[in-house]
């Protein structure tokens, strides 16, 4: 697939990966729709890579907000990619994190995205052609302690990226999630949020990964450059794999939990299958 003509639209592109996967598309001669969260970040968006960058202020919590923009959106011409960026982290205990703040987590994280899949596929299914890609966490697939309900919400995410691919393959579109490990970006900063309560019990388990996110931040190994241009050529391809893991410690987290879960099921399976009624 070419990247002349091609329209994307990319959630969240003020910075980070998405910013930078905008920039990449552009370079390759695509078009980008880029979502922001106001009119300043807009502008800027637009003015930062003239010509092809369309800016839309868009909440991915407001379901009205998604169907306009996707509505606008497919009037520059048919959608040819939709990439689900946009997100924040929330640090906290499972205890500490309060049902309001796990709910607007699940809302930016996974039911946003949800929406935006929902809005996009019908033009998909009537052309028969498209890809979404789903930019979830390697904290999709492996949990850490004090991120709980953010890997629950990107656990969610891979879910529904999974299910759908197999789902919509005989319609001629693609899916892809896309788990990146720590970039450098302002993913600690801005756009980490963190739980009301703290509790002291919690300090050398949960309390722990918010220390060494602080001690990271600005020297993470994952180049959000280098990622961008990944998934580029991962949707360019043609088969994009289902699964794409990014940074050398995606791939450390993600085989390690596998490991262990595989062999977990090996020493319990004269257990797991000894459950089915006798004659």
């Amino acid at each position: 697939m070419t990247m002349a003509g091609k329209i994307w639209l990319i959630t969240g592109v003020s910075s980070g990966l998405g910013k930078a996967l905008a920039a990449a598309v552009i370079a390759a001669g695509g078009t980008v729709a880029g979502t922001v969260r106001n009119e300043a970040a807009k502008k800027a968006f637009e003015t930062s890579l003239p010509g092809r960058a369309h800016g839309f202020v868009m909440d991915v919590r407001d379901a009205a907000a998604i169907s306009a923009t996707v509505t606008a959106v497919e009037k520059l011409g048919p959608l040819d990619v939709l990439v689900n960026n946009a997100g924040f982290g929330l640090m906290g205990a499972i205890e500490e994190v309060s049902l309001p703040e796990a709910r607007n987590q699940f809302e930016v994280n996974v039911f946003g995205p949800l929406a935006l899949i929902q809005a996009v596929l019908p033009a998909m299914r009537a052309r028969k052609a498209g890809t979404i890609v789903n930019v979830t966490s390697v904290s999709g697939l492996a949990t850490w302690q004090g991120t709980g309900v953010y890997c629950a919400s990107k656990f969610a995410l891979e879910a529904i990226g999974e299910t759908l691919g197999d789902e919509v393959a005989p319609l001629g579109i693609k899916v892809m999630n896309v788990e990146p490990g720590g970039m450098r970006t302002d993913y600690a900063s801005r756009s980490l949020a963190r739980a009301e309560k703290k509790l002291a019990d919690y300090h050398d388990t949960a309390h722990s990964s918010e220390r060494i996110l602080a001690g990271h931040a600005g020297h993470e190994s994952g180049d959000p450059a280098k990622m961008a241009a990944h998934i580029l050529a991962a949707v360019n391809s043609g088969t994009p794999p289902r699964n794409l893991l990014l940074g050398a410690d995606a791939m450390h987290y993600a085989t390690r939990r596998m490991g262990s879960l595989l062999a977990e099921i090996g020493n319990w399976a004269a257990v797991t299958v000894d459950t089915k009624f006798e004659k």
